[in-house]
């Protein structure tokens, strides 16, 4: 099976960071892996999206213009992808920074409050971790074990100490999102 799926917001919310997490983890499963970043210049507060393509077989192409799911994580990004989402696709997205959620009723549809949550677990550093969580209850790209041997191979060697609250994290995300899922019209 081959799943599609853009993950976009601002520069600095790790929109970059979940997808290759997601990338290393369809490799540590062996999997076809195709992670393709887009940026702004800005660090922070600019523009970032990645395509992560993740398949049992060979990719023809990492360049896609229609996805099998959308995770934005502010308003500018759903505005700008939500109508590039297949038909019985999937739409995510940050309840905390979207204020005009989306309006397509032929996709499933999941507001994810991953600022609530990550209060709760005391660290907003793990936003994006919960947003992955969750987007793997719905679609079970990869297992989330495998997330987690992925984070350490992504994050950086001084933030290891976090890869314990980055597990909760996506923990926490899987068990939201059932409370949070609207199926199709």
């Amino acid at each position: 099976m081959t799943h599609e799926i853009l993950f976009a917001g601002f520069g600095g919310q790790g929109i970059l960071s979940m997808g290759m997490t997601l990338a290393y983890a369809g490799i540590i499963e062996g999997k076809e892996v195709t992670w393709m970043p887009s940026y702004g210049p800005e660090m922070r507060g600019g523009t970032a999206n990645c395509i992560v393509i993740v398949s049992d077989k060979r990719i023809s192409s990492p360049i896609i213009g229609k996805f099998d799911a959308l995770i934005a994580m502010n308003q500018p990004s759903l505005d700008k992808f939500e109508s590039a989402v297949k038909p019985n696709g999937i739409i995510m997205y940050d309840s905390g920074n979207i204020i005009v959620p989306p309006t397509r009723t032929d996709v499933t549809i999941a507001a994810v409050p991953v600022d609530v949550e990550a209060l709760k677990l005391n660290n907003l550093k793990v936003r994006n971790m919960i947003m992955v969580g969750a987007f793997l209850s719905i679609c079970q790209v990869v297992d989330t074990g495998t997330v987690v041997k992925a984070l350490a191979k992504v994050l950086p060697e001084r933030y290891h100490h976090m890869l314990k609250i980055n597990q909760e994290a996506l923990q926490r995300g899987e068990k939201i999102v059932i409370e949070a899922a609207t199926p199709l019209a």
